[in-house]
């Protein structure tokens, strides 16, 4: 039973990851820390399988399964909005379809990028690589407990972790500057975010009275009808806020291209299947919840498809092959945002199942072309290299047409749902997304021309039968990192071109799990992801529907309950029916993108593989647009100038502030005390003292005068008196 076994998915990574940080920096050689490191994945792959396979076995209303490892937070008395509640956390995971897509990503796209790493980074020492498979094991451990958690502080658990972890690895090389500046700046942005998510779990505790997923599922719909949705719009946008900084949307996508600076493993691993996309997991995690407010579903649409267009427009001149890919990431996981906005969040999980192949392909294989360069990264000194990389480039083919969406690759399939969804409710939004499709293809069929195809523009190196180029100076992963003299291009070794050719694989059959029913399919994925999407009652009430019912939604494509009445909100007033199209309408949508798609190509083929240098001539046309985009719209420069320098002042002010005003005031008053205590002390010794001590002196002598007259002698005494009568007589005398 998977209630058994599912802690241990989560947990086999950790304890490869304690295993290295113990005693593998200090004791383990190369090939022990590998084996452990990629053990644990493996083993932690096995038992997603089996679960996802024992979730499979089950009815659609019974896939999920809960399973509670410890108490956790004890039970504590806090004021929710229907009075004092009991705040008590479980440590619970929960696998339902959702988690079970995700467990199968991270842990199968994790594993092949640990095997790709064993020969990547073999040149780092015993105890670096085993420094490096620790933090990648542990950032596995973390993105698997953000994805099974069943309850909004365990999932915060992993999305902190995730966080940290992308700090560690970006900035794996620390003693290169840009390098630990990377991990800083992706480590701060993502704090802003998640200053949100935490405002927006506080909410939902304060609304639901629990933070576990199922139950907020179940209460969102009636408390939105009881309270309204403005809380509920407030606690998705708060949730939304700590999305775009994990999963690099405006305006807090700006670490992301940064994060290239780590190992190209780790670039793969955070842009592929881990932890960019767990913004996209959380919202859809949050479906129901995100469903009640549609006017923020409308934000979170435009914030993606917006950034969508903005980074594919920045990816088109970039000419690092990892920033290309960058910046791509950022695109698609627009894309995903775009589809959860308007309600297509089976299509939005979709295509991050398909971008994970695709994705950890062409970054692997932008490692694999590092690799074979000697550490070069600059496309404009690449080209020619499909006669020596063959393996490479027929897999980055196949991953460029996966990301064109061009048919029967994969991400033609989840693409095109989105698109077909976006026509429905938004067409503004659609033409954006269908412009950002033509600029994917572009830039993709850029990158592969640049780097396999025409005219050979590197170093010179033995052997070679073009004119000679500049030295290599690449300024990533192997450069200073122990790699010996470079002897021109080569293909990458086996242990880095399987994982190659099976992520290839997978981005060519991953998409045939949602074949669409106007392409004769049943869009198997949507129906197995729909419980996810709905409360508890909808989904019991979906399994038990009539059968015409379920045929009449599987022809439209739809299958989430959730979807629909999201779509429901894009239709004019007075419909109830979800808007859909005929299938040819449906076929002539999927045939526009897909001549878009190939116009893209066409247009890159011709730009540069065709008329070599017209792209140039092109940039010297439009300088201006030329290099907003190649110096990516200025934002950082405006961030710099803005938000950096202007917390810098304002933390300068600050300490002004503090030393001048607070400290001054502190030491004003132990001055004034100091001071005052002197004054006192002055008057105490010599006006309140002095005057005590001058009365004694003065009694005392006195007393010494008398005393001296006291002298015992009767004719003394006798001779005083007769002086004392003589005295009076005579002043009675004067005065009668």
């Amino acid at each position: 039973m998977a209630d058994s076994y599912l802690p241990l998915i989560p947990l086999l990574p950790a304890a490869g990851a304690l295993l290295n940080g113990v005693a593998g920096v200090r004791f383990f050689g190369k090939r022990a820390a590998a084996a452990v490191a990629c053990s644990t994945m493996a083993a932690a792959f096995v038992l997603s399988v089996a679960a996802f396979v024992e979730l499979l076995r089950r009815p659609a209303d019974a896939r999920e399964i809960t399973v509670t490892v410890a108490a956790w937070v004890p039970p504590l008395a806090l004021e929710t909005a229907r009075g004092i509640g009991t705040f008590a956390v479980d440590w619970a995971l929960r696998l339902d379809p959702l988690s079970a897509l995700m467990i199968l990503v991270v842990s199968g796209i994790g594993f092949l990028i640990h095997v790709y790493s064993v020969a990547y980074m073999a040149a780092e020492s015993d105890g670096a690589y085993a420094r490096y498979f620790c933090y990648l094991n542990l950032f596995c451990f973390f993105m698997l407990t953000l994805v099974l958690g069943s309850n909004f502080l365990v999932m915060f658990v992993g999305w902190e972790g995730v966080g940290l972890c992308s700090y560690l690895l970006i900035g794996y090389w620390y003693e290169k500057k840009s390098a630990s500046d990377a991990g800083k700046k992706a480590f701060i942005v993502n704090r802003i975010g998640d200053f949100g998510f935490m405002l927006g779990m506080f909410l939902v505790f304060y609304t639901f009275g629990t933070l576990d997923f199922r139950a907020v599922q179940d209460m969102a719909p009636a408390v939105a009808a009881a309270a309204g949705t403005g809380v509920l719009a407030t606690i998705c946008l708060l949730l939304f806020v700590g999305a775009t900084g994990k999963s690099a949307q405006i305006p807090l996508y700006v670490w992301l291209p940064d994060a290239m600076e780590g190992p190209t493993p780790v670039s793969a691993l955070i842009h592929a299947a881990t932890m960019v996309t767990a913004g996209v997991y959380m919202v859809c995690r949050n479906a129901v919840l995100f469903s009640q407010a549609p006017d923020v579903m409308m934000v979170v649409a435009l914030i993606g498809v917006l950034t969508a267009l903005m980074a594919a427009s920045i990816g088109l001149v970039q000419n690092d092959i990892k920033r290309v890919l960058a910046y791509s990431t950022v695109s698609q996981l627009g894309y995903m945002f775009l589809a959860t906005g308007v309600g297509a969040f089976a299509a939005a999980a979709f295509h991050l199942m398909t971008h994970a192949f695709f994705k950890a392909l062409l970054f692997l294989g932008s490692g694999s072309v590092i690799h074979g360069m000697g550490g070069e990264q600059d496309m404009r000194r690449m080209g020619a290299l499909k006669r020596y990389l063959p393996v490479t480039y027929a897999t980055m083919m196949v991953g460029m047409l996966a990301i064109a969406g061009v048919p029967p690759f994969s991400g033609f399939f989840s693409k095109d749902e989105i698109l077909y969804r976006a026509f429905l409710g938004h067409k503004v939004i659609w033409v954006l997304a269908v412009i950002t499709a033509g600029m994917t293809a572009f830039y993709m069929f850029r990158l592969v021309a640049m780097t396999f195809l025409g005219a050979y523009r590197g170093p010179a190196f033995p052997g070679a039968d073009a004119h000679g180029g500049h030295p290599a100076h690449g300024h990533d992963d192997h450069a200073g990192h122990g790699h010996g003299a470079w002897h021109g291009p080569h293909e990458s070794p086996r242990m880095m071109t399987v994982p190659l050719i099976l992520l290839a694989a997978g981005a060519v059959v991953a998409g045939f799990v949602g074949i669409p029913a106007a392409l004769g399919g049943a869009n198997r994925i949507e129906h197995f992801l729909a419980p996810s999407f709905e409360p508890r009652g909808a989904v019991h009430a979906a399994a038990t529907a009539p059968s015409d019912e379920a045929a009449t939604s599987a022809s439209h494509g739809e299958g989430s309950a959730a979807v629909e009445r999201a779509a429901a909100t894009a239709a004019p007033e007075g419909t109830h029916e979800a808007p859909h199209l005929s299938t040819a309408g449906e076929l002539g949508l999927m045939a526009f993108s897909v001549v878009v798609a190939l116009t893209g190509i066409a247009v890159g083929r011709r730009l540069y593989v065709q008329q070599p240098g017209a792209a140039d001539r092109l940039a010297e046309r439009v300088p201006l647009a030329y290099r907003t985009l190649l110096n990516k719209y200025w934002i950082d420069e405006l961030y710099h100038a803005t938000v950096v320098r202007g917390t810098l002042l304002l933390a300068r002010v600050s300490w002004r502030f503090d030393a001048l005003v607070v400290d001054g005031a502190v030491n004003g008053s132990g001055w004034t005390t100091r001071f005052s205590a002197w004054v006192s002390g002055l008057i105490d010794q010599y006006i309140v003292d002095g005057l005590v001590n001058g009365t004694g002196a003065t009694l005392r002598e006195a007393s010494l005068g008398f005393r001296r007259m006291q002298t015992g002698l009767v004719q003394t005494y006798a001779l005083l008196m007769m002086i004392g009568v003589f005295a009076l007589v005579s002043a009675y005398l004067v005065l009668r």
